[in-house]
C-alpha cells in the first residue's frame, strides 16, 4: 500500500463524513482522504464502520443531536449595547441583529442556520459559515458542509480551503467564521463520531444483533445433523430443504424432519447474551458521550422522572450542557462578526426565558417574583408576552412594602399615620357615633 493511500485512509479515519453527493462527476484518487472519510468510515473495536450516516441511524445519537441542536436553534438570539450606567440594550437597528435573529442568509432562516451548526458541531466537531460583507457590515451568512472543507496549518495559520461546485478554492480567516467544539489545542475541535466510535459501533452491533433476532422470528439458529456423509451435490439439495424447514419454523409450522436428521440450537440466545442490557448500555454510553440526560431522549430505566429529581435534571442538563454550546456560539459572534470597537459596546445572548414559553405556571411564576423584586415592570412582562403596554403606574418599578430596613421595624412616618388616620376615618361607623 502507498504512503499516499495511508495518509487518506488515516484521514478517512479520523474525519468520517456524511455523503458522497458531493463526489458525484468528480474523478476520485487514492489521495483524496475525504472521499474515502465517507466512503469507509471510521473503524469501530466492534468492527463495525463509523461514519456520520451511520451514526445517525442509531436512535440515541438522533435524539441527542436533536435535542440539542433544536432547543438552542428555536432560543431567541439578541443583539445588546452596553449603557454607560451598566445596563443594556436591545440594539435592533444594528445590521449585524438581522443577520442573527431573522435572516442569516436567503435560503435558511435563523433555526435553520443555527441548528446546522449546531449539528455541525456536535458531529464533526467544528461548524463552518462563509461571512459576507459589505464594507465593514456583515449582511450575511452562508452555512458551509464541514465534509467539504480542508483545513491546513501553515506555520501556525490556520487556512481554509473549501470545495464549491466549480472547485476548491481557499477562504481568508475574516471570511470563515469558524466555530469549533471541545478542542485540545484550542482552533480545531475534535471529531464526536470519530472519538465514540467504538461507543456507537457497539450499538450499531447491538442494533443489528437484535433485528437478526427478529428477522429470524426469535427462534435460535438451528442446525441440522445427519447420520451419514453427504456428497456435494446432496449438501446443495439439502440446504435448499433446510430453507424450506426455516420457512416453515419462521411462520410457525411444524417442519417434518426426514429420517436421520436431527435439529440442534447453536449460538447463544439472546437472553443468555443480555441483548437487551446491552442496548440499554448502549442508550446509557451515547447519552453520557453528549451529556444529555438519558430520560430526555425516551430512555427512563433507572431514571427518576418525578419530582425534584426531574427538575433537577433539566437545571443540570441547562447548565452543564446546553450552556457551554450556547457560550461558544456567542464569543464567536463577538470574536469574528463584531468590529474591535464594537466588542465593547456589543454583545450577543441566547435567551434562556424562551424555554419557559411552553410552561405558563412557571412563566407566571418568574414574572411575579421580577416584578415584587422590582426588576421587571409590570408592562415588561406584557411586552414579553406580545401584549400592549398599559403605561401609567402598570410602567413603574414597584416592590413589596414588608422589605423594609430592619432598623425601620416598627417605626410608622408621618404619611404612613396620616393614611392610616384617613383610612380609619372612613371605614368608620356614623351608627356608632
Amino acid at each position: 500500500m502507498s504512503n499516499p493511500l495511508l495518509h487518506a485512509l488515516s484521514r478517512s479515519a479520523a474525519k468520517p463524513s456524511a455523503s458522497l453527493g458531493g463526489w458525484l462527476g468528480r474523478t476520485i484518487r487514492l489521495t483524496d482522504g475525504a472521499f474515502w472519510g465517507q466512503f469507509i468510515g471510521g473503524q469501530s473495536s466492534s468492527g463495525k464502520c463509523v461514519s456520520v450516516d451511520t451514526a445517525m441511524r442509531v436512535s440515541a445519537v438522533w435524539a441527542c443531536v436533536r435535542l440539542i441542536a433544536e432547543t438552542i436553534a428555536t432560543l431567541p438570539l439578541g443583539l445588546y449595547r452596553r449603557m454607560p450606567d451598566g445596563s443594556r440594550a436591545a440594539d435592533t437597528d444594528h445590521p449585524l441583529y438581522n443577520v442573527l435573529a431573522v435572516s442569516p442568509n436567503e435560503h435558511m432562516s435563523p433555526v435553520q442556520f443555527w441548528e446546522a451548526m449546531l449539528a455541525s458541531m456536535l458531529l464533526r466537531g467544528n461548524a463552518f459559515a462563509q461571512i459576507h460583507r459589505s464594507g465593514t457590515r456583515v449582511v450575511a451568512l452562508s452555512f458551509l458542509l464541514p465534509h467539504r472543507m480542508r483545513l491546513v496549518t501553515d506555520k501556525g495559520v490556520l487556512r481554509y480551503f473549501y470545495s464549491f461546485s466549480d472547485g476548491e478554492r481557499e477562504l481568508a480567516p475574516e471570511e470563515v467564521l469558524h466555530i469549533p467544539a471541545f478542542s485540545l489545542d484550542g482552533r480545531i475541535g475534535l471529531s464526536p463520531i470519530s472519538y465514540g466510535a467504538d461507543i456507537i459501533g457497539s450499538a450499531i452491533s447491538a442494533e443489528d444483533a437484535a433485528n437478526g433476532t427478529f428477522k429470524n422470528g426469535m427462534m435460535p439458529t438451528v442446525a441440522f445433523k445427519v447420520d451419514r456423509v453427504l456428497k456435494p451435490e446432496q449438501r446443495d439439495e439439502f440446504r435448499k430443504y433446510v430453507e424450506t424447514v426455516s420457512g416453515a419454523m419462521n411462520a410457525g409450522k411444524s417442519p417434518v424432519l426426514e429420517q436421520g436428521v436431527t435439529p440442534e440450537s447453536i449460538g447463544i440466545n439472546p437472553t443468555d447474551a443480555q441483548l437487551l442490557e446491552t442496548r440499554s448500555w448502549s442508550v446509557e454510553e451515547v447519552c453520557r458521550f453528549f451529556r444529555v440526560p438519558p430520560w430526555m431522549v425516551g430512555h427512563t430505566e433507572k431514571n427518576t422522572s418525578w419530582g425534584s429529581g426531574l427538575e433537577q435534571q433539566v437545571i443540570g442538563f441547562l447548565t452543564f450542557s446546553l450552556s457551554t454550546w450556547l457560550r461558544r456560539i456567542e464569543k464567536a459572534v463577538l470574536k469574528q462578526l463584531l468590529r474591535p470597537e464594537e466588542r465593547l459596546t456589543h454583545y450577543a445572548e441566547f435567551a434562556l426565558e424562551g424555554l419557559l414559553r411552553a410552561d405558563s405556571a412557571a412563566r407566571a411564576s418568574f414574572y411575579s417574583t421580577m416584578v415584587q423584586n422590582g426588576i421587571y415592570t409590570r408592562d415588561d412582562c406584557r411586552v414579553r408576552e406580545n401584549l400592549p403596554r398599559r403605561g401609567g403606574n402598570a410602567d413603574v418599578l414597584t416592590a413589596q412594602t414588608n422589605l423594609a430596613p430592619l432598623d425601620a421595624l416598627g417605626q410608622t412616618s408621618d404619611g404612613q399615620a396620616a393614611r392610616a388616620a384617613l383610612q380609619n376615618w372612613l371605614n368608620a361607623d356614623p351608627a356608632k357615633e
